[in-house]
This record gives structure tokens, C-alpha cells and sequence, in this order.
């Protein structure tokens, strides 16, 4: 025998509770008989499948009012427990589905639960019927659009509708994301003169005084002022990522900087260099690490935020840590990469810089 299409808006039980009815019906016979509507069951499938595999003959009733989506709601929310996501899924299902008849009038703004409305229901109209929310709704018809056999764990109350969204979301971010990896790899293949939408930097700061000349970073390699710096910037795409590296001593240099290039601060993270350094006031055992944006930049996936804190032991003076650029291959894969005062060229980055 079929199901009427409006009994098909609330979901069968779960295999657990069928088996507890099928007990129940072997010992105690179907006690409520299965209510029909144009021949069809309107109520009672959860019955009429447990009476099968019972083996048990049916007992019938017939629906003669005119309501039979009222009656059907009223009864399922009477008898079942749903959570929020699973009378979502109901309000889903019935938002937009043509019930004969003449729509019956409002109450105060409600519907009253003994004349719900009938005709073609609005998605308001069924929130209000189910008492869940239209954003929980949406929720659901946005996972229905893409992964319709996802809606199964909610309905059997397994999984919430925003949990179940999450994932979903989250697997359309990781796609769309690996297919921008793939047309950034093949980018830097073949296109040259590539402009970057990331830039690593490392400026070369200037100090006012070191304790001594042996001490001085000139030493090591030319240092420019805040001015000279700016003046570096290569051209990128207009919507883009720095990533800037500074010295605690230089973080007033460092917004300084920002503003000459037109970079909005983000974030920071910090490098734990694992042992300490030359200072003044503390012995310098971190440098900052700064996250800043122009255009419309998205954060990395969610899979990519990682401890703000990156550890490595420090090697020779002003080489930076490798798990840093792992890090940034990774959460910026599909990103054309440019070091600026790049010492150490590295596959499949743009590099700049008097000593590449």
C-alpha cells in the first residue's frame, strides 16, 4: 500500500524503535488502526511496516475531514520527540507543497493547531506550523542542494542541521580550494611575469646602536630605513596577503610600513627561537610575525589555523624558520607566493632580493 504524500513529510522511525514496536505489536496486536485518505495511508506507516514484518493482519480507519495536513502534523508532534533540526527537515519538506482546499484563517497571527492551514504553504508559514526557525530551514535546503543523503542523520536525530551544515561547508571549501592549488600550480608553470597575491617579507631594519661594531647588522647585510623600504614594494594583485616579519624593537617600523603600502593589520604570530639572543631590556628569544590585508582576503581554511606560536631553534643570523614556510605552502597552496629580501630561493616561490 503507498503513503500519501503528506504523511511522507515526517520521516519513518528509527531501526531501533521500529524493532521496539514490532515486539509491541507481536505481544499487544495493533492496539491504534492505520488511518487512510484517498486510499492511501495518511497515518499509521510506522504501524503498517511493523504489522508486516510482524506478519499481522492491518486494521483500517478512513480520514473523512477536511484537514488532513493538520491532522497529521498535530499527531506527529503529539506523539514524537523531535529535536529542532528534525521538525526543520518536516517545515522543509511541506514549505511550498500544494494541499488542497481553502486556506482557513489566522488566529492572532498564529495558526491555531486544530486548523492549520492548507493551499500552497509559504516558508514562514511552516516555520510557525513546525516551531523551528526560517534560518534553520534555509539551513536544511542548503544541505538538501548538495548533499541530500546527509539529511538521513538528522532525521534519525543522529546529527544537528548546523553540525551537518558545517560539514558540508567545510567539504565545499576544502574543493574550491584545492581547485584554486591546481590553477596556481599550473600558473606558475607557464605564465611568466606573474604578479604575487602573497608576499613574505623580511626587511632589512635599520638599527639606531649596536654595543658594538662587531655586533652590527651591516655586518651581515645592507639595512634600510623605514622610507627606503617602502619604496621596495612590488607590484601585487589587488587583492593580497603580507605576511611581515618584525623585530619586537621594530613594531612601531612595522605599522609604519603597512601604511606606506596600504595593508590593513590583521593578526600576529610569533617565532619561538627555542634559545635567546642579543637585547636590552629582555634577551630576544621570539620575532613577530605579522598577518596583513589589502582587497578581499579569507583567512585559511580551518584545517590550516594553527598555534599562533611557531617553535624552531634558531640557526645562522636572519634565516627564518623552514615550519613557517611549510606552514604557509600549505594554508596558502593556491596563492602565487613572493619573498621579498629573499636570501634562499624556494620552488615554487617568486623571489626577490639583493642576495637571490
Amino acid at each position: 500500500m503507498e503513503f500519501h504524500e503528506i504523511a511522507n513529510i515526517f520521516p519513518l522511525m528509527a531501526d531501533t524503535e521500529l524493532e521496539s514496536l514490532i515486539t509491541d505489536i507481536k505481544t499487544n496486536g495493533l492496539i491504534e488502526p492505520i488511518c487512510l485518505y484517498d486510499g492511501k495511508i495518511l497515518d499509521g506507516r510506522n504501524r503498517y511496516v511493523a504489522c508486516q514484518r510482524a506478519e499481522i493482519e492491518p486494521r483500517f480507519t478512513r480520514y473523512t475531514k477536511d484537514n488532513p495536513l493538520g491532522f497529521v502534523i498535530s499527531l506527529n508532534l503529539k506523539r514524537r520527540h523531535l529535536n529542532e533540526s528534525q521538525r526543520a527537515v518536516v517545515a522543509s519538506r511541506l514549505a511550498n507543497m500544494e494541499v488542497g482546499g481553502d486556506r482557513p484563517s489566522k488566529k492572532d497571527g498564529n495558526f491555531d493547531s486544530a486548523n492549520l492551514p492548507i493551499g500552497n504553504i509559504s516558508q514562514p508559514e511552516a516555520a510557525k506550523m513546525l516551531n523551528v526557525s526560517e534560518r534553520t530551514i534555509r539551513t536544511i535546503k542548503a544541505i538538501e542542494k548538495v548533499s541530500p543523503e546527509l539529511l538521513s542523520e538528522i532525521e534519525a536525530g543522529r546529527a544537528t542541521a548546523t553540525k551537518i551544515y558545517s560539514l558540508v561547508k567545510r567539504d565545499n571549501q576544502r574543493e574550491e580550494y584545492e581547485q584554486r592549488v591546481a590553477i596556481a600550480s599550473e600558473k606558475i608553470k607557464q605564465e611568466p611575469g606573474l604578479l604575487p597575491n602573497l608576499i613574505l617579507c623580511d626587511p632589512p631594519w635599520r638599527y639606531d646602536f649596536a654595543e658594538t661594531k662587531s655586533r652590527q647588522i651591516e655586518n651581515q647585510y645592507d639595512t634600510l630605513t623605514v622610507p627606503e623600504i617602502g619604496k621596495s614594494l612590488k607590484e601585487t594583485e589587488p587583492d593580497c596577503l603580507l605576511l611581515l616579519w618584525a623585530t619586537a624593537p621594530k613594531i612601531r617600523e612595522a605599522f609604519k610600513l603597512l601604511d606606506l603600502w596600504r595593508f590593513e593589520y590583521k593578526t600576529q604570530a610569533i617565532w619561538d627561537k627555542e634559545i635567546i639572543g642579543a637585547g636590552y631590556w629582555w634577551r630576544g628569544q621570539h620575532e613577530i610575525l605579522i598577518a596583513a590585508t589589502k582587497g578581499d582576503v579569507s583567512p585559511p581554511l580551518a584545517e590550516f589555523r594553527v598555534s599562533s606560536v611557531f617553535r624552531e631553534r634558531r640557526t645562522i643570523h636572519s634565516k627564518k624558520p623552514l615550519c613557517v614556510y611549510e606552514w604557509i605552502e600549505r594554508a596558502f597552496a593556491d596563492k602565487i607566493k613572493l619573498e621579498m629580501f629573499c636570501r634562499e630561493p624556494r620552488e615554487g616561490w617568486l623571489s626577490w632580493g639583493n642576495e637571490c
